[in-house]
């Protein structure tokens, strides 16, 4: 927990600060090799991987076998013509949606919460949206960590039930860790999956090369015939831009991209292209190879067992490893699923620390977040929620893409027009409560999707609920933000960091009048009621100030910064922007 102490003002919009430190942080939540500026902008300091590593990290989180579970959902529910093209089309559209806000994490060093906040939401109105991420990492970890009891039960017996306590048990230590955990995790076990990715279908190609015709003409299990039908074109585009948030697990990884320089550029565009929106060209083959194998396991296991993702990994392995092919579908399997797991976990710890913190102005550390997060999932799990896949993702990727439209809405239009800051502002100190721009654009999208997904304006609406959920979002976003003339995103001028804020460099660090820390430039405000500069953390826990700078602008000027000696990291021990005691 946070310990803060503080003075009651002795007139309305003052508040004494009292000498010395006011606030001081937990073991947990002041240790930023767990950490990670969860909370916060990651520091130039701590970005101190190559382009090619974080890409390399935030690809390894995309492991995951649900692609083949609802590749596979979607064939055998609407056929292979329909299902092709819905697989597709959703991949096109989170593409499309996932440049901006990839370029943006990368370049501003800020996650996908905060990046919400300043283009468009608010302070207060960005804090559904975690939520709608936290729900994004806890279906998913339920879904992959489903996937990875059934391949135990298959490999040895376990109960699923026992499964699902292992499988999430097992990804705590390495959450626990950060980045520096994940980054190893998934470098490791890369070569394993690369190999039982590729190998089941390099076995098809030899022993079934029929195989891929047949599937072309797969009329699915429900009767919808292979051809094309709007209707399950509409629903199955549904279920897979469920996938559309995964841009946020990327921008948990990209955050932590170098600064670009004319140096690295070529090789930084690259990778934030790679591991932001790029992600999804893999995932939408994956679907379609999931649906692939399923298929072809299909007479020999059954539907229920072909739309488990271990069952027709051993079917295709079983010509070239016969009895091995169960232990290597299985290992493929669970190393596939703690990748991806890993990832659910940790940035599942992050969107909750961020509603958390803005909700209770208190932070007791990211790390315990992961026990929420996991919980619930866990609790999913045991409820099932396997059996209910294509009904669950079709809801919620209604409420997930108005969200991703409407700050890809902003990004880029809004950004251009004018009506936005040209920058990405995420301290509370400078931000309205809540910005009609994109919460409003947000809300009203969802709610006239949702009604629509349970039918309310007849079957086509519903069938296409997730394109009235994204057009609205997209034009509205702008359409607020041009007749409120952008007027609800900034409540005060930024004099620190902002555009026209006199020239200081961004890696120079000034201490936290509340904390004594020093952290870099992008992550201070100007607070008069402390009569100095406060970092972003210290300004969200604040629960006595009454937002005096964002009521009277006028009175808040810029404060005198205290620069700090930057010494190099391996001399000092310590990354500006850490907390005391790191």
């Amino acid at each position: 927990m946070t310990d803060t102490v503080t003075t009651p003002a002795s007139e309305p919009g003052a508040v004494a600060p009292p000498p010395g430190p006011r606030r001081s942080y937990a073991k947990l939540a002041a240790d930023e090799s767990r950490e990670d500026y969860s909370l916060r902008y990651a520091p130039h300091s701590f970005r101190r991987w190559s382009p090619a590593t974080v890409a390399g990290t935030a690809l390894g989180g995309i492991a995951y076998l649900a692609d083949f579970a609802i590749g596979a959902s979607i064939v055998f529910t609407y056929g292979f013509g329909s299902g092709l093209a819905s697989i597709l089309t959703a991949a096109t559209l989170i593409f499309l949606t996932g440049i901006p806000i990839a370029r943006a994490c990368a370049t501003y060093g800020l996650d996908m919460d905060l990046i919400t906040r300043g283009a468009g939401f608010g302070y207060f109105g960005s804090t559904l949206t975690s939520l709608i991420y936290a729900s994004f990492t806890f279906i998913f970890f339920a879904l992959e960590g489903s996937i990875m009891a059934q391949a135990m039960h298959q490999a040895v017996g376990l109960p699923v039930e026992i499964g699902y306590l292992i499988t999430t048990l097992i990804v705590i230590p390495i959450v626990f860790r950060g980045m520096g955990a994940l980054a190893k995790v998934q470098a490791w076990t890369q070569p394993i999956w690369i190999v039982g990715m590729v190998l089941p279908f390099v076995v098809l190609a030899f022993e079934a090369p029929d195989a891929w015709g047949a599937f072309a003409s797969f009329g699915g299990t429900e009767g919808a015939g292979a051809g094309f039908s709007w209707i399950g074109f509409g629903l199955g585009t549904g279920v897979a831009l469920s996938l559309i948030a995964q841009i946020g697990e990327q921008a948990d990884y990209l955050r932590f991209m170098p600064a670009k320089t004319e140096t690295n550029k070529r090789r930084w565009n690259l990778a934030v292209l790679a591991a932001g929106p790029g992600w999804v060209v893999i995932g939408a083959a994956k679907q379609l190879g999931g649906a692939f194998l399923a298929f072809v396991a299909l007479e020999a296991v059954g539907k229920t067992h072909a739309l488990e993702p271990i069952a027709p990994q051993i079917e295709a392995l079983k010509p070239w490893l016969g009895t091995f092919a169960l232990p290597a579908a299985a290992l493929f399997v669970i190393v596939s699923q703690v990748k991806i797991n890993v990832t659910n976990a940790y940035s599942g710890s992050l969107s909750w620390s961020n509603f958390f913190s803005r909700v209770t102005h208190r932070h007791p550390g990211r790390v315990w977040y992961i026990f929420l997060n996991l919980a619930i999932a866990l609790t999913l799990m045991e409820m099932n929620m396997f059996a209910a896949l294509n009904k669950l993702l079709g809801f919620y990727s209604n409420v997930g893409i108005a969200w991703i439209a409407a700050v890809a809405a902003d990004l880029v239009i809004n950004k251009r027009a004018g009506w936005s800051p040209p920058y990405i502002e995420f301290k509370r100190a400078y931000l309205y409560a809540v910005n009609p721009a994109g919460f409003g654009a947000m809300v009203i999208a969802s709610v006239v999707s949702i009604l629509a997904f349970f039918g309310l304006f007849g079957t086509y609406a519903q069938a296409f609920s997730t394109f009235i959920a994204a057009g609205l979002a997209v034009v509205l976003c702008p359409l607020i933000a041009w007749a409120t003339k952008g007027r609800y995103y900034l409540a005060r001028p930024n004099t620190v960091n902002g555009p026209g804020a006199a020239a200081v460099d961004e890696r120079s660090t000034h201490l936290c009048a509340e904390c004594e820390t020093a952290y870099e430039l992008p992550d201070i405000a100007d607070c008069p009621v402390r009569s100095g500069p406060v970092c972003s953390l210290c300004c969200s826990l604040d629960a006595t100030c009454g937002d005096v700078c964002r009521k009277d602008p006028q009175g808040a000027g810029a404060p005198v910064l205290m620069p700090v000696p930057t010494m190099p990291a391996a001399a000092s021990g310590v990354a500006p922007g850490a907390a005391p005691g790191v």
